[in-house]
């Protein structure tokens, strides 16, 4: 395990916020930590102004923070702040704005940092932050490693110092004295583009925002473009009223902490049936669903029947195969994605890369084909064409293009991927050893591989950023499938008995 595996996961930072690590100063020392990495590695444009921010001066010295609708937000960033502040940089509170949206900004403004507070899809007492380098791309391993290195080098003034900035950040009572909308009318702006104005007029469609960081641009988006909009976040009130009561730099400080409290709970990518139920209900064309930080996509069609990120990834892929328009005609997905999507892809003329799970791994082989569309099943779809990470909005908003230029709905288009028989599961365990130390686990993998042979396959990995032992078998029918699914979690609980295995 490299050294920034010990904080970080496969997407950034992320736990129970007051715990050993996501709290205030932590992510002070972090922010502190982080500063000296990202002036290293090439500060942005001179010049003055910006396509984000052109009436500001770019020193090269701007860190660009968002945040998503979590309570805990604004101490966590204001912590940061006064880390990046101690190590000479200057960051700007971008507010409320997807994770997308930032690395949009960092990419456009040739920032040398952007920073999300964000725990993604996590329950709402969960927080945590990514990181964006120049070109608002993620961290590699050795990156975060060299960030890790530096967490706990002593600086001059140490403790003390830290401790002063942090609390002069404080009294500024927000991440930054310099606050700028401008990011998020740009996102919203070049959303607006990927589809011909009014594209969307009789359109009825069910949007949930997971009560996260896209509540101030999805909906706005389609709305413009002509959409009938049924928005649902797990609340009475609808989000798209108090969005017009508050701006994104209000949101937390406004009374609306019952909200913030909502964020991912029975809502939103991770739990699409709430957008399926609506959907079914008022009869609309389509759901999307998000989740807090807005990277994700989970689609339903028009019965209500959802799509994960397979689906999307495998209609998007032959749709732009026929046109000739699939670049290098290779699709990038991950060893979590279903074997149907090899099928599939090559069966229309394309080609199918994997890589280990986290977007971040589909982002820089992505790179390396020449590919511009990758993605994981969880939802994370990246159109590296039209943003350098996974965008939930982008991914469908390209979907919609799919169905204007077919004329087809999406429970059509879907049909194009044919998935061989999956089943998934988790054990949760205390502590997370490695898979291969595991003897009855290890024996169960191997018995099952052999009695799959090349009708299917096995993999077993621990979450990046959860304590759970993640499962899957798939293979030639659901019973089979199921079966083999039991025997690893049985297996796994004897072995991580003395965990508090679950």
């Amino acid at each position: 395990m490299s050294t920034g595996r010990k904080y970080f996961g496969t997407d950034g930072i992320r736990g129970p916020y007051g715990g050993p690590v996501i709290n205030e100063a932590f992510f002070a020392r972090l922010g502190r930590a982080t500063g000296p990495w990202a002036k290293a590695s090439g500060g942005g444009r001179r010049e003055s102004g910006s396509p984000v921010a052109p009436d500001k001066a770019v020193t090269g010295r701007r860190v660009l923070m968002g945040r998503d609708t979590r309570e805990s937000g604004l101490p966590l960033g204001a912590a940061v702040a006064a880390g990046l502040r101690l190590a000479g940089l200057e960051p700007i509170d971008l507010g409320v704005l997807p994770t997308p949206a930032v690395a949009r900004a960092v990419l456009l403004e040739g920032a040398p940092l952007g920073v999300v507070i964000t725990a993604s899809h996590n329950p709402a007492g969960d927080n945590g932050i990514k990181l964006f380098k120049r070109g608002g791309l993620k961290l590699s391993d050795e990156e975060e490693a060299r960030i890790v290195e530096a967490l706990f080098v002593d600086e001059p003034g140490g403790e003390k110092a830290l401790a002063h900035a942090w609390e002069e950040q404080k009294k500024r009572e927000a991440v930054s004295s310099d606050s700028d909308e401008t990011a998020r009318t740009g996102y919203i702006e070049a959303m607006m583009r990927l589809l011909p104005g009014s594209a969307l007029r009789g359109w009825h469609l069910v949007l949930d925002t997971a009560w996260g960081a896209t509540l101030f641009t999805s909906p706005e988006v389609f709305r413009r473009l002509g959409a009938a909009v049924d928005l649902i976040g797990g609340a009475s009130k609808s989000a798209i009223d108090l969005a017009h009561l508050f701006s994104p730099h209000e949101w937390v400080r406004t009374g609306s902490r019952l909200q913030a409290a909502k964020i991912n709970d029975g809502c939103g990518s991770e739990h699409p049936e709430l957008m399926a139920a609506r959907v079914r209900a008022t009869g609309a064309r389509l759901g999307v669903a998000h989740d807090g930080d807005g990277d994700r996509c989970v689609l339903c069609d028009e019965h209500g029947e959802v799509l994960d990120g397979d689906e999307i990834l495998t209609l998007l892929a032959l749709h732009a195969l026929r046109q000739g328009r699939l670049a290098a005609d290779t699709l990038v997905v991950t060893v979590q994605s279903n074997l149907g999507v090899d099928a599939a892809v090559t069966a229309a003329g394309g080609r199918v890369v994997r890589t280990p799970v986290g977007d971040r791994h589909v982002a820089e082989t992505m790179r390396a084909e020449g590919a511009t569309l990758g993605g994981e099943s969880s939802g994370h779809i990246i159109c590296a064409d039209i943003s350098p990470t996974g965008d939930g909005l982008v991914a469908a908003l390209r979907v919609i293009g799919v169905m204007l230029a077919t004329g087809q709905p999406l429970s059509e288009l879907r049909r194009g991927l044919k998935k061989y028989p999956q089943a998934a599961g988790t054990v949760v365990a205390a502590a997370k050893p490695p898979v291969e130390t595991l003897p009855a686990l290890m024996k169960a993998i191997h018995a099952l591989e052999a009695e799959l042979g090349q009708q299917g396959r096995v993999l077993v990995r621990w979450s990046g950023t959860e304590p759970k032992l993640r499962l899957l078998v798939e293979g030639p029918t659901e019973a089979v499938v199921r079966a083999g699914l039991q025997k690893l979690k049985m297996a796994a609980r004897a072995d991580l008995a003395g965990t508090g295995a679950e």
